[in-house]
């Protein structure tokens, strides 16, 4: 999961050397925590959070084949 929202970010933003990820596995549920340049944070959001949410869709249906729920949290 970690490497798919690294590609996403990475077509997004201008700085793609300050994107950080984390991801912490549990049994059923998988935590991502994503960090970019503050410029860039507009651009990973986007208008009325249309971005996140896209983002949050497509890893959720490819989390769907291993029966885990997905959490993407935006962190400053």
């Amino acid at each position: 999961m970690k490497e798919l929202v690294r590609v996403i970010i990475e077509a997004l933003v201008d700085q793609p050397e300050k994107i950080e990820i984390t991801e912490t596995e549990g049994k059923q549920t998988i935590i991502i925590e994503i960090k970019v340049a503050q410029e860039d944070m507009g651009k990973v959001i986007g208008k009325q959070g249309r971005i996140a949410k896209a983002m949050r869709t497509v890893v959720k249906s490819a989390a769907m084949r291993d029966n885990k729920k997905v959490i993407i949290e935006i962190v400053d």
